[in-house]
């Protein structure tokens, strides 16, 4: 039986992606040698320099681009690629690919740090500083535009948006986000994948800093002329933690604790970072309210928290909706069997994106596991599959996605 033209160009890409593989997973390692700290300024700028350097090698110059200054954050980057043949022009669609290149790594991690790991499945494993989140979704992004063009096949405008702060919130780069993604048609995010599946929702998030204030005084002389600001605090992250609500999606973690000046000294200040995870905005008004209800024991202790809600909760809105069924349809013409989708507990750039209403697919990038963890790693033999999933979907959109 001849196979039908699409299952043909499909088969093609796919073989094309095999055959290029060993160069998408060089120029990976070569973005994971730069270590880009977010906060290593230097660091990312040379990151981001490189970044596009390597865009530019493998596409060519971009007919548009944009550097946007981060400030304390590491600058963001677009860079524009016109559509090609009967998709080009008035109608034509708009892709946005978007992908951080920060890490969570301190520079000098990078430093014995073992390369190739011993896997218990009998799979090649690659290891590095950020090469699951998420530097090996950005070459593979780039290679997939690559290969969307050398199929011939029309192809939309592509715009893609490096921004270096979303381990830290995106604090610079979210409204460069949001006004790209306005103009885009649908937009794909290169975080890695949820062990194959891509992520359809994710909570929201918040970093809420608690400042305690109490009435410092002699620990040996006077103890009950103070206020411990430290005891208080405690008593306040104890009565946090029972405000999550594991059942309704909801965790709530005090990561960071300090206070005091010297071990003889009733504490007259103390701080805590609390990291907050929500998977509706119900769930976020009720922490908000009962968060600001807590009470301690001691009343001469001031307790302020800054609420600060860095990304929304993500679902899988109706507009996202015909993007997965596309994205599926792409990989069951490259001879996979599903292309499930799932719920996930971290957030990404992709919250945002949900938050105004427009379509997004978020862990189209890497397939491994680790993240945040010593020793992330990705399976080199799913890039090439991951790659030719992208570049699918990118030529299928060479007009606007219909709902």
């Amino acid at each position: 039986m001849t196979a039908s033209p699409a299952a043909a160009a499909a088969a093609a890409l796919t073989t094309r992606a095999q055959e290029v593989s060993p160069r998408i997973v060089d120029d990976i390692l070569t973005l994971v040698r730069q270590e880009t700290s977010s906060y290593d300024l230097p660091g990312l700028a040379t990151g981001l320099d490189l970044l596009r350097e390597l865009t530019v090698q493998r596409l060519g110059r971009p007919d548009h681009e944009q550097r946007y200054p981060g400030g304390e954050c590491g600058d963001t980057l677009t860079l524009t690629y016109a559509g090609t043949g009967a998709g080009a022009g008035a109608g034509a669609g708009h892709v946005l690919l978007v992908g951080h290149y920060d890490t969570v790594w301190p520079t000098g991690t990078l430093a014995g740090w073992e390369q190739l790991r011993p896997s218990d499945d009998g799979r090649d494993r690659l290891s590095g500083p950020g090469i699951f989140d998420m530097k090996t979704g950005l070459a593979q992004g780039i290679w997939a535009l690559k290969l969307a063009r050398e199929s011939g096949v029309p192809l939309p405008t592509v715009t893609f948006l490096f921004n270096g702060d979303e381990e830290i919130g995106s604090l610079s780069s979210r409204p460069v986000i949001e006004e790209t993604a306005q103009k885009a048609d649908v937009t794909l995010v290169l975080e890695p994948t949820a062990h194959g599946a891509v992520k359809t929702a994710r909570k929201g998030t918040g970093i809420f800093q608690v400042t305690a204030t109490g009435v410092e005084a002699h620990a040996g002389l006077a103890p009950q002329d103070g206020a411990s600001a430290i005891t208080a605090l405690s008593e306040f992250v104890v009565a946090a933690a029972k405000v999550a609500a594991p059942d309704r999606g909801t965790t709530i973690n005090t990561g960071l604790f300090r206070g005091g000046s010297a071990i003889n000294v009733v504490a007259g200040q103390a701080t805590a970072g609390v990291d907050i995870r929500v998977s509706s905005e119900a769930e976020q008004a009720r922490v908000d309210e009962e968060l600001d209800a807590i009470k301690v024991s001691d009343p001469r202790v001031r307790i302020d928290i800054d609420h600060a809600w860095n990304r929304p909760p993500m679902t899988l809105n109706a507009a996202s909706a015909p993007l997965l069924a596309l994205a599926r349809e792409v990989a069951r013409e490259q001879g996979r069997d599903s292309l499930p989708d799932t719920a996930v507990g971290g957030a990404s750039d992709a919250n945002f994106v949900a938050a105004l209403g427009l379509p997004v697919l978020c862990g189209m990038g890497a397939v491994g596991d680790g993240a945040h963890a010593q020793g992330e790693f990705i399976y080199p033999d799913t890039v090439p599959a991951q790659t030719a999933l992208v570049a699918g979907v990118l030529g299928r959109l060479a007009r606007p996605l219909r709902g």
